[in-house]
């Protein structure tokens, strides 16, 4: 995995806006959808960030799992997911989909829509 590797997966909450909470998990890989379970495809990821509507700098307000601790967590349901998808269950697949998901990841709370 090098930085010019293009992220073969993408990931995708439905839901924006103050309605956070209402969305689920659109994620495919290299464009073929994937599906997850139904608990899983309806809450968040639980991916490390900063999820504070009005204080989105303050580390006091960070949650969730660094990447590394992450992938350990979630392996196993992860190694199922990609076997039954075809996807080389490689230590650069498993980080892309980190990623992927990262990038897209919410709490409760962090759209300010419940306030």
């Amino acid at each position: 995995m090098t930085a010019s590797t293009p992220n073969p997966f993408t990931a995708k909450w439905s839901a924006t806006g103050s309605n956070l909470c209402l969305g689920l998990w659109e994620l495919t890989y290299l464009g073929q959808p994937l599906e997850i379970d139904a608990e899983r495809k309806e809450k968040d990821m639980g991916t490390y960030a900063i999820y504070s509507f009005i204080f989105p700098d303050d580390d006091v307000f960070a949650e969730g799992l660094h990447e590394d601790e992450w992938i350990d967590a979630n392996l196993d349901w992860l190694t199922h997911l990609f076997i039954a998808n075809d996807i080389p269950t490689d230590e650069a697949n498993f980080r892309f989909f980190y990623q992927a998901v990262n990038k897209q990841d919410w709490r409760c709370g962090s759209c300010g829509g419940c306030m």
